[in-house]
């Protein structure tokens, strides 16, 4: 047995579409990533300049021993992607970077402390979208405890 929609139904039904449809061109116009899924993922919607550095960002930590550690998600419970999306807070207020020693802590109770955590960005060389081999750190965040 078929069953047809009512008015109403069908009314309803084009006023949601109507609605989605709208959503997405005023995100696509004029929304960021935070608007998802009515607004665009730029990481894909963009492609980077052929001629420019690529970024290779990573968190670095040096403990009460002089050891150099590279801080991540297994020995810290901090992914990449968490630090790169807040960045340019830790480069404009470096002591928030206290709080990813602490997390540290937490995360790896029988390491020595840490007392300098660094946002250090590994710059690789890119021509023409190949690697031109070249390559240099550049740190953009440093915190060090203080006593």
């Amino acid at each position: 047995m078929e069953e047809t929609l009512s008015p109403r139904g069908r009314t309803i039904r084009v006023a949601v579409t109507a609605l989605g449809a709208l959503l997405l061109l005023v995100g696509t116009l004029w929304g960021q990533d935070d608007d998802f899924p009515f607004g665009p993922f730029r990481m894909y919607s963009t492609a980077p300049d052929p001629n420019a550095d690529a970024p290779d960002t990573r968190l670095e930590g040096v403990d009460t021993t002089g050891r150099r550690i590279e801080l991540n998600e297994s020995n810290s419970g901090l992914r990449r992607a968490e630090i790169e999306g807040q960045q340019q807070q830790y480069v404009d207020d470096p002591s928030r970077l206290q709080q990813v020693a602490i997390a540290y802590a937490d995360k790896s109770p029988a390491a020595p402390p840490l007392t300098t955590v660094e946002i250090v960005v590994h710059w690789v060389g890119i021509e023409h979208a190949r690697p031109t081999g070249e390559s240099h750190d550049e740190v953009v965040a440093h915190w060090t405890v203080t006593r």
